[in-house]
């Protein structure tokens, strides 16, 4: 099967993720608390299973980011019917032990068609020019929450969780199979993948200055998500009523399409470390401005700006091992380097609250988290 016309292609996979996002991600968060309700289970037995399902996620990129430099559609279509399978086994779970076993198989099946999968399809196809393709999918994914929150919401109160689960799953099927299975390449014709490409990704992993970028990009994404992923507890905390308090994590979100846009200001003639290290700094300023925000108009304004720094850092995360490396190896490598990023955003609500509590406050743990977040620009300096 041909792939369509490139652009039908490109808004292909923005659907996709939309679709992906919306149902892989977000939909589980809103039904926690039905699943709880309606099965006695424990709420936190329930996220520690969601939790499960990221960190199972990000030990896949590695195989998974390999794989799709060789054979991209037919691992995004394999991902599409093993996360279909895993919500319908999901649904029909009669035990939380069942239920986490389904999601840690839906999250092997995320790290085949999120964000990083869409990443190596663009790299590969637009190389050079992707910077606009990447922007343009992120965005469309930003979407995800808005569309699919309430629509999970309706769906719950409507069917029950179980039947909700479901539609979820006839969704993927509908649209996110279809759409890989339409707009991915089979194969990357300007790859070698013989043993030079190989050789030449395993000298790039042996190399010092590619675990000081992981290391940079894992520190500001833990940061970064640690204290805008708590950002309804702490701006309680701040003296917010419950739904105002939400209305901060919304902007947030909002805020992360804006920070997007803006990174298509960055010159892409630029050295490749200016924009990560911009990121760590600003977002080191944003993290200390959140942390001391008060006032509903002070905390809004705070998280649009933290929220617009974390969107930007997924673009220049998505570029960092194009933008030094090249794009022969980029899924292998984009997949090592995105593991210690996805695993750290898994814990990061968990350990952020465990550190508020350590030090007093959110907004104490918030200083702390601008601090991890300008060590890992300081790392990313001239790297």
């Amino acid at each position: 099967m041909e792939t369509a016309p490139r652009g039908m292609c490109l808004a292909l996979l923005a659907v996709a993720q939309v679709v992906a996002w919306g149902v892989l991600y977000y939909a589980v968060l809103v039904a926690a608390p039905a699943i709880a309700e309606d099965t006695g289970w424990d709420d936190g037995l329930i996220f520690v299973a969601i939790t499960l399902g990221l960190l199972t996620s990000a030990a896949c990129a590695i195989p998974v980011g390999h794989w799709l430099d060789r054979h991209p559609r037919r691992l995004m279509v394999i991902g599409s019917l093993v996360a279909t399978v895993a919500l319908i086994g999901a649904a029909a779970s009669p035990t939380i032990w069942i239920f986490a076993a389904a999601w840690i198989v839906c999250g092997a099946a995320q790290s085949a068609v999120l964000y990083q999968a869409a990443f190596t399809v663009i790299t590969h196809r637009y190389r050079s020019e992707r910077r606009g393709p990447l922007t343009l999918v992120t965005l469309a994914g930003g979407l995800a929450s808005t569309i699919f929150a309430p629509l999970m919401g309706w769906l719950v109160l409507e069917l029950g969780w179980r039947m909700a689960f479901v539609v979820l799953a006839a969704m993927l099927i509908a649209v996110v199979l279809p759409a890989y299975a339409l707009s991915v390449e089979t194969r990357w014709p300007h790859l070698d993948t013989g043993a030079t490409g190989n050789g030449e990704a395993r000298r790039v992993l042996r190399s010092a200055r590619f675990w000081i970028v992981a290391g940079a990009f894992a520190l500001m994404s833990f940061s970064l998500y640690a204290v805008t992923l708590s950002a309804v507890p702490a701006s309680v905390e701040k003296g917010l009523d419950l739904q105002t308090a939400a209305w901060v994590l919304g902007l947030i979100g909002a805020g992360q399409v804006f920070g997007r846009l803006l990174y298509l200001a960055i010159p892409h003639t630029s050295a490749p470390w200016i924009a990560p290290t911009s990121v760590g700094v600003l977002g080191a300023a944003a993290l200390t401005v959140f942390g001391f925000a008060s006032g509903i108009v002070g905390i809004f304004v705070a998280g649009i700006v933290a929220g617009a720094i974390r969107g930007a850092l997924t673009l220049v995360q998505a570029s960092a091992v194009a933008d030094r490396w090249g794009v022969h190896s980029y899924g292998k490598l984009n997949g090592v380097l995105a593991a210690p990023v996805t695993a750290l955003t898994a814990l990061a609500p968990g350990l952020a609250a465990l550190m508020a509590g350590a030090v007093g406050s959110y907004a104490s743990m918030a200083f702390a988290m601008a601090a991890v977040c300008a060590l890992g620009g300081a790392l990313a300096v001239r790297r």
